[in-house]
């Protein structure tokens, strides 16, 4: 007979297994995920100092902040992906990618370390990931209030971040931010969506499995959750984004969350009625968040000057 300790409920290797008492197994090191400390005397490649922060007892942050600085500059808040079950904002890639985009946009960035599910529930990393956006518009960080560009705000997410910066962007539309701070922009990268499509087969993909028997395994079909399916018949129309600007990007090869079902994202936003400035970026050849997995690479860096020109609003 197998103990509770070892016997599994939830398999989904190689990103996470759940055992029947609870514990969770998540495999970083088959993905080269460590920890890695921040570099407050500089990155010696990008010079970009870093420095973590405590946000409150649940959140936390690490901040960048590049060498060079002649004027106030945008703020970027980050949300690292791993559908919404893995990952860090201290991990290794999105600390190298993060240097990259600093560097390269001239800016501050706010890197967010929010609760996981399933360990929490999926309203716990929404409202952690709210509470960091709220903290950095109240600027209670020195670096934010030294050198940060309080009208250029920006939010950005890749793959599960991306889900987060949309829903992030979905409420700053219905709810104001500490000192009534305004989004100018959001980044979608890869987003983690789950639209039902009539030449996709949806429910079979490994997007809707994780959504459905992992993250939120109470709350029926994806299909009819808003925030994981932006165009559910039930959910807020995306008229209400409150945001300027957005920048979607996808790549050709997304073996997580197929080009089609994003396009369909996008169609839809289209047909919202929202006023904002829209953004599309196809990138040839790539697979899934390609440029945190291989940030140096030249697709990549090309990539990243393009998300540094739409922080800097050229």
């Amino acid at each position: 007979m197998v103990s509770e300790d070892n016997e599994v409920v939830a398999d989904h290797y190689p990103f996470i297994r759940i055992y029947k008492n609870g514990r969770v197994e998540r495999f970083y090191h088959l993905h080269n995920f460590c920890y890695i400390p921040p570099a407050p005397d500089s990155d010696p490649v990008t010079d970009v100092s870093s420095k973590d922060v405590t946000i409150n007892s649940h959140v936390s942050a690490r901040l960048y902040l590049p060498k060079t600085i002649n004027q106030k500059l945008p703020i970027i808040v980050f949300y690292h992906g791993g559908g919404l079950i893995l990952g860090s904002a201290f991990f290794n890639k999105f600390h190298h990618f993060l240097n990259l985009l600093v560097s390269e946009s001239k800016s501050i960035a706010v890197s967010v370390d929010y609760r996981l599910a399933p360990e929490h529930d999926v309203s716990t990393v929404y409202e952690d990931s709210w509470t960091a956006l709220q903290w950095v518009a109240s600027s209670q960080d020195s670096w934010l209030t030294s050198y940060g560009d309080f009208d250029k705000v920006f939010i950005f997410g890749e793959s599960g971040g991306a889900n987060i910066a949309f829903n992030m962007a979905m409420r700053a539309g219905r709810e104001k931010l500490n000192r009534d701070v305004k989004l100018n922009g959001s980044i979608l990268a890869c987003p983690y969506f789950v639209i039902p499509h009539e030449n996709v087969d949806v429910e079979n993909s490994a997007a809707y499995e994780l959504w459905s028997k992992v993250i939120c395994p109470k709350l029926g079909s994806p299909f009819d959750c808003p925030m994981i399916n932006p165009l559910c018949k039930t959910g807020p129309s995306l008229s209400e984004l409150g945001c300027s600007k957005l920048l979607m990007c996808m790549v050709e090869k997304d073996e997580m969350v197929p080009g089609e079902i994003q396009m369909k994202f996008v169609e839809g936003l289209k047909k919202s009625g929202w006023n904002g400035e829209f953004m599309f970026i196809l990138v040839e050849g790539e697979s899934h968040s390609f440029f945190i997995e291989n940030p140096d690479t030249e697709r990549a860096t090309d990539l990243i000057k393009q998300f540094a020109s739409f922080v800097q609003c050229k």
